[in-house]
């Protein structure tokens, strides 16, 4: 499972992001956890093919996990498997914000630091101790976190399912989806229209008014469209062509502006 973490970010699309090389890591143990339950091994399939995205260096952590959860619903009758997708939807904004501070955001820049500094003195070693530098030690963390992650998906598991924190868990995770989603229709999509009402001399902007109202009012309905849509079994890349045909036509016409 570690080795095949690896490939993470070979298959991205921006519908569910690298959910296939998840599946494609864990599913040699789902095999073998539901080895008599065919039915039960294509839930487990369908069920992790949903959103999965964290930083490269989590995702044995998070498969190991998973693998944990799989195996408590495959002997435990009264495990409830929306369990699986809860947890780790819940888990994958907090472990991501803290690895990508750590590996991309620090890590790597000191890495970069020390090989560019050798590198512009013409040393060849500049690179190379890069490489070895920041690699080294992701892939320590990632094969370790295999490991952490069966481990205390086993015994987190077994602990909650005796203190009946699986409901609040769900709960809480269906919170932190609905502030996620928030945030990001505010911070990932951007409105701008450019029509103006009122006389010349004080004409007032559709879209400053908006902002005044409900600030990110638009984005959020732009939001609420593409949910609408995706409900309606419409394919993400029609909507994707859709969006950049209307922006085109949109500013043309002097409705919205760049």
């Amino acid at each position: 499972m570690n080795i095949r973490s690896i490939t993470g970010g070979f298959s991205v699309n921006w519908d569910r992001i690298v959910h296939k090389t998840f599946v494609f890591m864990i599913a040699p143990y789902l095999k073998r956890i539901y080895a008599n339950d065919k039915q039960g091994y294509i839930a487990s399939l369908k069920r992790n093919m949903e959103f999965f995205n964290v930083t490269p260096q989590g995702h044995a952590f998070m498969g190991g996990l998973t693998i944990a959860m799989e195996e408590q619903n495959a002997k435990n009758p009264d495990f409830d498997p929306a369990t699986i997708p809860a947890v780790k939807g819940a888990l994958m904004g907090p472990l991501s914000g803290i690895l990508d501070s750590i590996f991309p955001g620090t890590w790597r820049i000191i890495c970069a630091g020390i090989g560019i500094s050798l590198a512009l003195n013409g040393n060849i070693l500049g690179p190379i101790l890069y490489a070895l530098l920041y690699n080294i030690p992701s892939f320590m963390f990632r094969f370790a976190g295999g490991q952490l992650g069966y481990r205390l998906g086993v015994d987190f598991l077994s602990k909650i399912q005796k203190s009946g924190l699986i409901e609040k868990i769900m709960s809480a995770a269906s919170i932190l989806g609905l502030m996620v989603i928030g945030g990001m229709s505010k911070s990932m999509v951007w409105t701008n229209f450019a029509i103006a009402f009122g006389p010349d001399d004080a004409k007032t902007a559709l879209q400053s008014t908006l902002d005044n109202i409900f600030p990110g009012l638009a984005a959020l309905g732009v939001i609420w469209l593409f949910y609408w849509l995706l409900g309606r079994k419409v394919n993400t890349f029609v909507l994707i062509i859709l969006s950049m045909a209307a922006c085109i036509v949109l500013t043309a016409l002097g409705i919205m502006s760049q």
